[in-house]
């Protein structure tokens, strides 16, 4: 396949090196983001360019790429707004993945990413799916929701001490954890408390959010009460097992809170586990869930060995893992904690992840939460069309510009010039502002901060208010990138807008 790339001067260095076997058509224009599909029309046109399978041209460029392809007859599209993600989308098209028209090639991997892991939901979510998955003894069903090792892994959103709420906010609460990703909403109770008054609300709890409701407790009042009334049981252990035998799901712990037994050994967890649940089958309990619980530091590495260890003994039992209890112990920025726990799930084949959001630390845990299950779902936590990267960047963008022989300093004496627009950048530690008059760079100025370089701007040139704000915004984004390390690029996002929103979750704008 013969390919074509387009780019500006200041660009084509990069773009030979990150486009290795294609061949570069450099246009007279510095900057490549300022190219427009009539000027690359034209420039292809009047070098008689032909022979090739496919043109793309930089993703920053406005506007449709069907103009260029109409004139030049050369099938043509747009690639990454950065070259450095030119390897990726040359072997993306060498498989056959289509390109778009309008949409830079680096979002349209992100779209195609959701919509993968939307097929991938649809597929096990239909009917006929379901009933053959069913039939297999690690398939059930909570409410009308599929659960277990044929199934993606489902998340329960924990409000905790749910009997402390009104329904109102209860409902509230619910919904919004559903909205974030949650499949299950579990009620937390208060501990030391017996609350049967809050159950027999669970009902017309149920009836408003449609989804499947699980009490956690161990307090065998409240569990026996919650057995009539929710959909899920969590937690059953050597203390209440004789008390509580039911069909409906339960969620064993290997622990015994009469005595204030907690095995810490991994092995023994895993025995005292392996003990309680044949216990409850010969009561019993029909649908059952292990627990081997899951400690944050310093004893997260005794569970997750526990977790291996149990695992590895029982291949086909249905596992839950409390992973709110790591983002809520640990003082760091909760998205790469949340891949990390997504990445253990898949890894140990865990079918129910339980969290929550308490601190305001964990805000938005269980989006997170969700979008590291979706990246397992594409195959892993790298290289998948998806990432919970939000303060850092995976490649470095090398954006370059020219700068003009006339560069001052913030806050020089003004020259007064009118009609002219700014490209910001930042390079050496610095941010730099080039101002155009047309085409033609007439001033460059260098500053460290935002303030220094606007108060030049307003001395020399004539902009109108609206203008100063949007160079103010732009310029406050520069001075974040530079404190963070990340690349900066004029009029783009600097930190992902996907997490922000819905998109997030459902892959719909």
């Amino acid at each position: 396949m013969k390919i074509l790339l387009v780019t500006g001067r200041l660009a084509e260095p990069i773009v030979r090196k990150y486009g290795k076997g294609c061949d570069v058509f450099v246009t007279p224009v510095t900057v490549a983001a300022f190219l427009t599909p009539k000027m690359i029309a034209d420039y292809l046109e009047k070098a008689k360019v032909k022979g090739y399978d496919i043109i793309l041209v930089p993703g920053l460029v406005r506007g449709s790429t069907q103009e260029i392809e109409d004139r030049i007859g050369i099938p043509t599209y747009k690639g990454p707004k950065n070259a450095v993600d030119l390897p990726v989308v040359l072997r993306a098209i060498r498989k056959g993945f289509k390109l778009s028209k309008e949409v830079p090639a680096d979002e349209l991997f992100s779209q195609d990413a959701l919509k993968r892991v939307q097929d991938i939901k649809n597929k096990v979510s239909n009917k006929e799916y379901i009933r053959k998955a069913l039939k297999k003894p690690w398939n059930f069903l909570i409410r009308d929701l599929p659960i277990g090792l044929d199934f993606p892994t489902r998340i329960l959103g924990e409000i905790v001490d749910a009997p402390r709420l009104s329904m109102e906010d209860v409902i509230k609460r619910a919904e919004y954890y559903l909205k974030e990703g949650a499949d299950i909403i579990d009620l937390g109770m208060v501990s030391g408390e017996t609350n049967l008054e809050f159950l027999e609300m669970i009902p017309e709890i149920r009836e408003k959010i449609k989804a499947p409701i699980s009490i956690d407790s161990l307090n065998t009042k409240e569990l026996e009460k919650g057995i009539e009334v929710v959909d899920l049981i969590l937690s059953i252990d050597w203390s209440n097992v004789e008390d509580l035998v039911t069909e409906k799901p339960v969620v064993l712990i290997p622990t015994n809170m009469k005595t204030g037994e907690f095995p810490t050994n991994p092995e023994e967890r895993v025995n005292s586990l392996e003990k309680l649940k044949e216990k409850a089958k010969d009561l019993g309990y029909k649908v059952i869930i292990l627990d081997p619980i899951l400690e944050h530091y310093p004893n997260f590495s005794r569970s997750v060995t526990a977790l291996y260890l149990y695992r590895e003994r029982n291949p086909k039992d249905i596992l839950l893992s409390g992973v709110g209890n790591i983002t809520e112990m640990t003082d760091a920025d909760s998205p790469g904690i949340n891949a990390i726990l997504a990445g253990l799930a898949g890894e140990l084949n865990i079918s129910l992840l339980l969290t929550t959001e308490v601190s305001p630390k964990c805000r938005g845990s269980l989006r997170e939460l969700r979008r590291g299950l979706d990246m397992v779902l594409l195959g892993g936590l790298k290289d998948v069309g998806l990432s919970l990267l939000i303060l850092k960047e995976k490649r470095r963008k090398d954006i370059r510009f020219e700068k003009s022989e006339n560069i001052v300093r913030a806050k020089s004496k003004p020259i007064k010039i009118e009609k002219v627009y700014f490209r910001i950048f930042i390079e050496d530690g610095k941010i730099w502002v080039n101002a155009y008059e047309g085409t033609r760079l007439v001033l460059t100025i260098r500053g460290d901060e935002p303030n220094s370089i606007i108060d030049t701007i307003l001395g020399k040139f004539k902009i109108s208010p609206r203008h100063a704000f949007y160079l103010g915004r732009e310029l406050e984004k520069a001075y974040t990138a530079l404190k963070l390390g990340k690349s900066y690029i004029q009029e783009e996002e600097l930190f992902p807008d996907f997490y922000f929103s819905e998109t997030f979750i459902t892959g719909k704008k």
